[in-house]
């Protein structure tokens, strides 16, 4: 008998596929039974009603079916071809066109029966429809493409919808006593949601679109409120293990406090004061603190760092790149002068052995506080008594990675901070199971950053206006592109232009960074800049994150639309540092494309991070906000984060309600079976933050 296990049976032994067809459904994802009833259609056409062609309206999409009289291609060149059919049905004729489908002419013979979808139109008194979708008939009644409203999935090339419609359909009748319902029935009744195999049945082969927006509504909250019932017990059990009682109120971090020479703002008291209430706790601490670019993540970070330290225990600090634990080590090097409190830095390009001298001291726990990188979480370094652990930029960094670092303590507490601002239905999605914390206000007296966008024919004023700030004691970063795929294109593009800039800025210092140099070249060159003596700094996006230099006013961006929205106001981030009024421009080509051209007007409208990743996240979508590592930890199928944002905190709430009435799920067997089949990562990596 079928059961729920069959679900995780692969692809090739499913009903109608085999060994052939099941390498094609793994081009689109589809390895299993379950991955295949989880394929949801991207849209759908409605051939309830076929519309004779004498009634066709030009301007409109409409659904025709008739008998191929002709086929030929009319038109054949370098960059163009067309194919042209005549079909004809019993109230007339009409052209379908193809453009630059040579596939065509193989496949669509004369006499075949047709159904095709598209835009009608009216040329040299020919109707015509341009053909968005069509099917051959095979001469009998079909239930599945005609008379009814019918799905069109992804695909890939050798897998047709008359296909997978077959199999999709045999299966998922075959299996329909045994699609059990989880949700608990208070839920349904609550939110009236329809029954599980009947939203499943419905949003493949809907019986209208009514039942269809049902099925869709029950499927969405379904997978939501399944992700956020993994968050919630990956919360629950980290909340159960027995974390440190930090003496929080402890004289290094009341000294740190009162040696800043600033006040700290509204929002950073308040922050603090969140991540030393759960540090006082004894219960492990994992909380992400989101802050723009600029508004004081670091002291916080300081802040939490001394609290472990105070209380006799090992803190660590951990960046994405050598450039950003370098800026970490000397800014902490500045703060924690007068405490006497010496941090270490341990970065791959240390020598071996002064690398070897500070493991034994970290491992003897003579080294309180540790700045570095993924050298950090090497096998090699252990730790005496690790208590807090902070992770920068915490999105560059794996799920493993970062639960290799705090493996290395007996249940330190975790705070991973972010210059990326995220978008509270993402945070909601990706990081449900940590507290938030968020610094929303800058520093007083920063003015916002000038943006301009201009093109290559602007070049020549954009250098007139650099150079009236050089002299007035300003400094400046010109930023070049760099991407995997032509790293030694672009950096010999960068190294060029910075000759190109010595000749054209010979009376001022030019240099160029980049992080394919040497540390203590890298070093000498942020050094030098830090203290004036560089005018010009050309540099690659090393410097998006870490580089801190007050007096650098002015951001020159080239070819700014190679650039994502989120890094673009990361580079900006690196000026504006002070009171001083900033400067960032973004040079483009001529013909740009329509999404950069939004990119670009955006980053011209507003300085505010948060504004800035909402607009990314409709330009980019969920699936791209992070990039394929991070989002990676969970797919969602058929849910929309920007569409679905108000059933997302019904099923978050709803989740975590239930959770804390039954931590256990003792009377929800089929709902515990359902969360470790959709979401099985978060449901391993539940005491990874």
């Amino acid at each position: 008998m079928t059961s729920l296990k069959s679900f995780t049976t692969p692809i090739r032994y499913v009903k109608g596929v085999g060994e052939k067809k099941s390498k094609l459904f793994s081009k689109v994802g589809i390895n299993t039974l379950y991955d295949l009833f989880w394929h949801f259609p991207s849209y759908y056409e409605d051939r309830t009603h076929i519309v004779p062609i004498a009634r066709t309206s030009p301007g409109k999409r409409q659904v025709i079916q008739g008998k191929v009289l002709l086929i030929d291609k009319v038109k054949s060149g370098k960059n163009l071809s067309i194919f042209k059919a005549v079909v004809r049905d019993k109230s007339g004729l009409i052209c379908a066109i193809w453009y630059n489908q040579d596939y065509i002419i193989k496949i669509l013979k004369k006499d075949q029966e047709v159904v095709i979808s598209g835009k009608i139109e009216k040329r040299f008194r020919e109707k015509q429809i341009l053909v968005d979708d069509f099917e051959i008939l095979n001469g009998v009644e079909d239930s599945l493409n005609l008379k009814r409203i019918v799905p069109f999935y992804p695909l890939t090339e050798g897998i047709s919808q008359r296909v997978i419609r077959k199999i999709m359909k045999i299966n998922l009748e075959e299996n329909y006593p045994y699609l059990a319902e989880h949700l608990p029935l208070s839920l349904k009744k609550k939110y009236f949601l329809i029954p599980f195999r009947e939203a499943l049945i419905n949003i493949h082969f809907p019986k209208d679109f009514f039942w269809q927006r049902r099925a869709y509504r029950r499927l969405v909250f379904d997978e939501l409120f399944l992700l956020q019932a993994a968050l919630a017990l990956k919360k629950r059990d980290y909340k159960k293990e027995e974390g440190i009682k930090f003496k929080v109120e402890n004289d290094l971090v009341k000294n740190f406090l009162n040696s800043l020479p600033f006040s700290l703002t509204p929002s950073q008291r308040m922050v603090i004061n969140e991540i030393l209430e759960d540090m006082a706790s004894p219960q492990p601490m994992n909380r992400l603190l989101q802050g723009d670019v600029g508004s004081g993540k670091t002291v916080v970070a300081i802040t939490s760092l001394l609290a472990a330290i105070g209380s006799g225990y090992q803190a660590a600090l951990m960046a994405p790149t050598e450039i950003l634990a370098q800026q970490h080590y000397l800014r902490a090097k500045e703060f924690l002068s007068s405490l006497n409190i010496q941090p270490f830095l341990l970065i791959s390009e240390l020598k071996q052995k002064e690398k070897e001298k500070i493991k034994n001291e970290i491992r003897a726990g003579t080294v309180k506080l540790i700045i570095g990188t993924h050298a950090l979480i090497q096998k090699e370094v252990q730790f005496r008594e690790l208590g807090m652990v902070v992770i920068d930029e915490q999105h560059r960094f794996g799920v493993m990675q970062r639960a290799t670092l705090r493996g290395k303590g007996r249940c330190p507490d975790v705070l991973v901070m972010t210059a990326t601002p995220i978008p509270r239905t993402l945070a909601l999605a990706c990081y449900g199971d940590l507290d938030v914390s968020v610094i929303d206000e800058l520093p007083p007296g920063r003015k916002s950053v000038i943006t301009r966008w201009t093109s290559e024919d602007k070049r020549r004023w954009v250098y007139q206006f650099v150079s009236s700030r050089i002299r007035e004691g300003r400094q400046v970063y010109f930023v070049y592109p760099l991407i995997e795929e032509s790293e030694e294109i672009d950096l010999k593009a960068a190294q060029d232009m910075a000759e190109r800039l010595k000749n054209i800025f010979s009376q001022f210092e030019v240099e160029l960074l980049h992080g394919k140099m040497k540390r203590e070249e890298k070093e000498l060159i942020m050094r030098q800049f830090y203290q004036g003596r560089i005018n010009i700094m050309v540099c690659t996006t090393v410097i998006e994150v870490g580089i801190d230099v007050p007096n650098a006013t002015i951001m020159v961006i080239e070819n700014a639309e190679r650039f994502g929205i989120a890094q673009l106001h990361q580079l900006r981030g690196r000026v504006g540092r002070a009171g001083l009024q900033s400067y960032c421009f973004l040079l483009t080509g001529k013909r740009i494309s329509e999404e950069a051209v939004k990119r670009m007007k955006v980053m011209c409208r507003t300085n505010d991070g948060f504004q800035i990743a909402e607009e990314d996240l409709k330009l980019r979508g969920p699936g791209e906000f992070f990039g394929t590592r991070q989002w990676g930890m969970f797919d969602l199928k058929i849910a929309n984060l920007l569409r679905d944002q108000k059933i997302l905190n019904l099923a978050r709430r709803e989740a975590f309600n239930l959770i804390r009435e039954s931590p256990l799920l003792n009377n929800y067997p089929l709902l515990i079976k359902a969360i470790k089949r959709r979401f099985p990562y978060q449901w391993e990596l539940s005491k990874v933050g």
